[in-house]
């Protein structure tokens, strides 16, 4: 019944087409004025219907409960991915798939709980649409299907067959039906937050949905979503098992930037009490000042001339002092005759 409705949809929204389009019409978007009449309608039945048992939902549901929910569609839908990466010859995905499925479905309750992710198994979103793209089916124009939301015309074509791929197609109705109706409840309330960041940043939110789900289709079919490369180290060099540099010294990896004064005068820091210099400050001193020995790690002097500092008391002159009176010598030396 869900088929035949789907396919009848896609063939009034066809036809209603052919006379829709307009000179307004945008490339890749040539079915936009029926486009906004179906978002419209569906937007509508998003906010009076949807969104208010989906609120519903999260007030009677517990949050582990509620996990346990999505977690279950989650696993039946890893069958389908398989599928679909099998169909695209993609064999490590399809056996991650059929390993994720075969783990929680033993040891996650039937896939309640999900402990693939943990056990470093990844999980894939595939569908026949991008199946259909990896071999070359060009997207085609876009679409918007009522109920089923944003498409295209080969994203449309492959939602039949993921009905096919879909486990809950094969139980029985009276179990069936309810199960869709759940899943479609869950996925919705885990969406309550996207809603309202739409609803406050989006100008136009038929083009925002737009662009966003054409850039998604995108980014799956070259693979950018699953296998995105890893983002750059931005650690603290300090939290690393590595030593920590020397006081003074440059990080490992970047330019050294220290003052070559402050290198050269590093063994006189000891000296500098002594000189009256700061320790790590160049010496501006005279040369002149120098010992006349020149030798090496002489310390100059300052100058003869120099006035004692304010705080400190000269030192007395010592008087002068004469010899003993035994050993008095003339006061002139005698001449030669």
């Amino acid at each position: 019944m869900m088929l035949r409705n789907t396919a009848l949809a896609l063939a009034a929204t066809g036809l209603i087409s052919g006379c829709a389009t307009g000179p307004d019409r945008k490339p890749g978007d040539p079915f936009e004025p029926v486009n906004r009449v179906v978002f419209n309608f569906n937007d509508g039945v998003d906010r009076y219907v949807a969104v208010p048992v989906a609120k519903g939902y999260q007030k009677v549901t517990p949050q582990p409960l509620r996990t346990a929910v999505s977690n279950f569609f989650s696993n039946l839908g890893d069958l389908s991915n398989a599928a679909n990466a099998l169909l695209q010859l993609k064999f490590t995905d399809a056996t991650e798939d059929i390993m994720r499925f075969a783990f929680n479905s033993v040891f996650g309750l039937g896939g309640l709980l999900d402990w693939a992710t943990p056990a470093g198994l990844p999980k894939h979103h595939q569908d026949f649409g991008l199946t259909l793209g990896h071999w070359g089916i060009p997207s085609g124009p876009y679409l918007v299907l009522p109920l089923f939301g944003p498409s295209t015309v080969r994203d449309s074509m492959g939602l039949i067959v993921d009905v096919k791929f879909n486990p809950l197609n094969y139980m029985e109705p009276a179990v069936r039906n309810p199960l869709y109706v759940l899943q479609f409840v869950s996925v919705r309330s885990d969406l309550l937050g996207a809603t309202d960041l739409l609803q406050q940043a989006a100008l136009d939110k038929y083009s925002f949905v737009r662009d966003a789900y054409t850039q998604q289709r995108r980014a799956r079919l070259r693979g950018t979503s699953d296998n995105a490369a890893p983002l750059p180290d931005y650690d603290d060099q300090g939290d690393s098992g590595a030593a920590a540099p020397a006081a003074g010294a440059p990080a490992a990896g970047l330019p050294n930037y220290a003052d070559p004064g402050d290198a050269a005068e590093a063994p006189n820091a000891a000296s500098g009490a002594a000189t009256g210099a700061p320790a790590g400050v160049p010496d501006y001193s005279d040369p002149g000042d120098a010992p006349a020995s020149g030798a090496a790690g002489a310390t100059p002097t300052a100058p003869a001339t120099a006035p004692a500092p304010a705080s400190e008391t000269p030192a007395p002159t010592p008087a002068p002092q004469t010899a003993p009176a035994d050993d008095k010598q003339p006061a002139t030396a005698p001449v030669a005759q």
